[in-house]
């Protein structure tokens, strides 16, 4: 394995693992294996929609965050360039497309292992690419599930589940239906993955962590899996955004302030997070790790505080999980990992967090919204921190955060 970077770097010379890279799918991604009595409804395609905008649509369905992101012609923003986009759009230059042809690298493994020892790259986690945005139009258990399978055996044929120890992709999995979940862990497992892609929030209006769930959770303990929570449009909080008059599942332009600040990231990773902390999910799942991926890093601080001191003010109340035999903040420093936006102040988070073995570094790749190269995530995040702190962020919490729980 080469990893030698071509990259200019002034804050870190070593190889890199990437806690936070996708795929674009190709055209068959999401119709190779999706039975045919399901293709009428919940079949995905790209298309003109009768609005005139360009789009991903599940059945009849458009998926609005993707309107304007994919041209036509399926160029794509270049890799962390969304901030040149966006003060090209504020300077008045309402045309302006920086969009670009994909390359192999975006959708084929071996253009990706060349691509990441070109970055300096020893290994990375995979996530899937436009499926992302359209998890919360899967709303009919039966179908997500068949979808999901269906999308994870695409994945499984073009990137395989653990490419040659270097690409970890993770499929996805559902908790709405746990029967068909418990099959989707077994299959997978089997061959090969080594962590799951789930949405975040409660499932059947109760916690990832309830009992209910139990049987899925014990496959993925014995065999020391590890979960991923991306970032996406929170649909579970539907109905609190309908009572501030809050409309979801809108386009990127016509999203609201108050959307992009509690219907993504924050808010529903911490509620994720601290209900399987507080039912004392671990307890019983010892062998488990989670991991926060594109939800930024800055609101760690604060939850472990609060999850300290909510522990004490509960401490004679109902614990549906039994209670917790020591701080929160501790359970979540073993079992919790998290993916750090390059433009956090990571040096201090870390501070306030007292250690730096939770925090990995991500870029986004080949997504706009990260940083152009790897590399480059350490000369904007890392530049305050220590040559430890920044080898962790940058390689080891990466490796630790699959190696068995200490």
């Amino acid at each position: 394995m080469t990893t030698t970077s071509t990259t200019p770097a002034t804050v870190f010379q070593g190889p890199i693992f990437d806690g936070d890279t996708h795929l674009y799918e190709t055209p068959d991604a999401f119709s190779r294996y999706l039975p045919e009595k399901f293709k009428k409804d919940w079949d995905y395609q790209w298309k003109t929609g009768a609005d005139g905008e360009f789009a991903l649509y599940v059945g009849a369905q458009k998926v609005e965050v993707s309107a304007g992101y994919t041209a036509a012609d399926m160029r794509v923003p270049p890799p962390g360039k969304l901030h040149e986009w966006l003060r090209a759009q504020k300077e008045g230059k309402e045309n302006v497309d920086m969009r670009v042809p994909m390359t192999p690298d975006m959708y084929a493994r071996d253009p990706r292992l060349a691509k990441m020892d070109e970055f300096g790259v020893e290994g990375c986690f995979l996530y899937c690419g436009h499926m992302v945005a359209t998890i919360s139009y899967l709303n009919e258990p039966k179908a997500a599930a068949a979808v999901m399978h269906a999308y994870n055996r695409w994945m499984l044929d073009d990137w395989g589940f653990n490419y040659k120890d270097r690409i970890y992709s993770a499929p996805l999995v559902s908790l709405e239906d746990v029967d068909a979940a418990c099959a989707e862990a077994k299959w997978a497992i089997e061959n090969g993955t080594r962590l799951f892609l789930m949405p975040m929030g409660p499932f059947n209006k109760k916690s990832p962590a309830h009992p209910d769930f139990d049987r899925f959770w014990s496959i993925l303990n014995e065999a020391h899996c590890r979960v991923v929570y991306h970032v996406s449009e929170a649909i579970y909080m539907k109905d609190h955004m309908a009572v501030w008059g809050e409309p979801v599942q809108q386009s990127r332009q016509r999203q609201t302030a108050f959307i992009w600040m509690h219907g993504y990231s924050e808010r529903p990773v911490v509620e994720t997070l601290s209900s399987m902390i507080l039912w004392n999910f671990f307890a019983r799942f010892p062998n488990l790790r989670l991991l926060s991926a594109e939800n930024g890093s800055e609101w760690v601080p604060n939850m472990l505080v609060k999850m300290d001191k909510c522990r004490g003010m509960a401490k004679n109340g109902f614990w549906p999980g039994g209670q917790l035999k020591e701080r929160p903040s501790n359970i979540f420093k073993r079992h919790v990992s998290v993916i750090a936006y390059p433009e956090d102040d990571l040096a201090t988070t870390i501070a306030q967090v007292g250690s730096h073995e939770w925090a990995i570094m991500g870029s986004d790749y080949p997504h706009a919204e990260g940083v152009p190269t790897p590399r480059e995530f350490a000369d904007e995040a890392c530049k305050s921190l220590t040559p430890e702190q920044t080898q962790g962020v940058m390689h080891d919490n990466g490796r630790r955060f699959l190696a068995p729980v200490a």
